[in-house]
């Protein structure tokens, strides 16, 4: 039971469930869904939506804004990692090509879907416009999934994918922070964030390892991590998520700050490694601490987010998918092609170029952080319903990736 259940975290099914759930129950009894997902918490609270000058604690925003929070913190931590460790998977040339690759991956959708909003005509151009970035992202933990279907566990197509889904969440993240604010921006509540990360990290990480200098048993470091544990950190957390909802900067942004002050191991295997389990520092700690809650919480996002009625099957439908399923593996190929032959940054031994378009189609399926992206760039409505359905059906790009890499004969590499 215990190895289904892993399984089903792992991979993010509860995520699909939840979405499943929402799919029949937005189709069979609307009005009763959307009762459900805008159910009030708490009226007139010090957190929430704003309505006629005072904030409303809903479901919906629990979930969307306080509580994913934590996925986004998760997600920040293994960039982090990637650009920070010394054989950090985004540093040096190594990470050349699948950068622009990613680059290549995000500049492809972004032009499917507004070139094919253009041929839909004006009106149509000015009402999806600003959804532009929701075909740019990649799920990590399908693709990974979906990847070791197409590759198998041992091809570097696989790592190459990683590291292109992790800087692709990098840049979603920027994405989200710099054109889809919350409300009116009101910077200066950021000074409360900043504060908070720069506080927790000089008093309970900088300072203590300066006393333990010349100390090889670290006193300090020690009683830090024993006795006061994550609590520094949660606390500084709630500051600074409460200094981004205030700044109107997307709350569920809001841990990004505090990721960096953690106390971190000189190394990391990656989320999906069973070895990063046993590292002790208190970042991983805290990661895999946060790992099964963390799945219960995207159990609730899709089912908050992912109830579309069937009618509402329109224009950003197709442009959101067709930007995922020909977007992505159109861009991947040529930027990746353009900096493995053309600046002759390489692809790694044993991975062809023909690779590059099936990690492409891998790369497509875009689901959880399009749909979050859906929510934020449209109001509630038959736009935003409308774009959520095209994310939903980029889990088309699984089948598309398992019958590309069979005419590309992909050769499976078990690990």
């Amino acid at each position: 039971m215990y190895r289904v259940w892993n399984f089903v975290t792992n991979y993010s099914l509860l995520l699909i469930i939840g979405a499943v759930i929402a799919i029949v129950w937005a189709n069979f009894d609307p009005e009763g869904y959307h009762h459900f997902v805008h159910w009030v918490i708490w009226d007139n609270a010090p957190v929430g939506e704003l309505h006629e000058g005072q904030r409303v604690l809903t479901f919906h925003y629990l979930i969307n804004d306080m509580l994913m929070a934590f996925f986004f913190a998760i997600a920040a931590k293994e960039v982090w990692e990637a650009v920070i460790l010394k054989e950090g998977s985004l540093r040096g040339r190594k990470a050349a090509t699948p950068l622009i690759a990613t680059l290549g991956g995000m500049l492809g959708p972004v032009t499917v879907y507004l070139g094919l909003a253009m041929v839909f005509g004006s009106t149509t151009f000015d009402a999806v416009a600003n959804g532009w970035a929701i075909p740019t992202a990649t799920d990590i933990a399908f693709s990974y999934l979906v990847g070791r279907m197409v590759f198998g566990a041992g091809h570097p197509a696989v790592r190459f994918l990683l590291l292109l889904a992790i800087a692709d969440d990098a840049a979603g993240l920027i994405i989200l922070a710099i054109f889809y604010p919350s409300g009116d921006l009101a910077p200066e509540w950021l000074f409360l964030s900043l504060a908070a990360a720069a506080a927790v990290f000089v008093l309970f990480n900088a300072l203590p390892r300066r006393l333990d200098r010349q100390k090889p048993d670290r006193p300090n470091s020690s009683w830090v991590r024993e006795k006061l544990g994550l609590w520094p950190y949660a606390v500084a957390a709630c500051l600074s998520w409460y200094g981004f909802m205030r700044a109107g900067i997307h709350p569920a942004l809001g841990l990004l700050p505090i990721v960096p002050t953690i106390p971190h191991a000189d190394r990391a295997f990656g989320f999906f490694s069973e070895a990063e389990q046993y590292l002790t520092d208190l970042l991983n700690h805290i990661e895999h601490v946060l790992k099964h809650p963390v799945e219960i919480v995207l159990f609730f996002f899709g089912l908050m987010n992912a109830g579309v009625e069937f009618n509402a099957i329109s224009e950003p439908t197709w442009l959101v998918m067709f930007g995922l399923l020909l977007g992505k593996p159109i861009g991947v190929f040529l930027f990746g092609a353009i900096g493995a032959h053309v600046l002759r940054l390489g692809l790694p031994q044993g991975m062809r170029t023909a690779d590059l378009f099936v990690v492409g189609c891998v790369a497509a399926i875009g689901f959880t952080v399009s749909l979050f992206i859906a929510s934020v760039a449209f109001d509630a409505g038959p736009v935003q319903d409308a774009a959520k359905m095209g994310a939903l059906f980029s889990f088309a790009a699984a089948a598309v990736a398992l019958i590309a890499g069979q005419m590309l004969r992909v050769q499976k590499v078990d690990a």
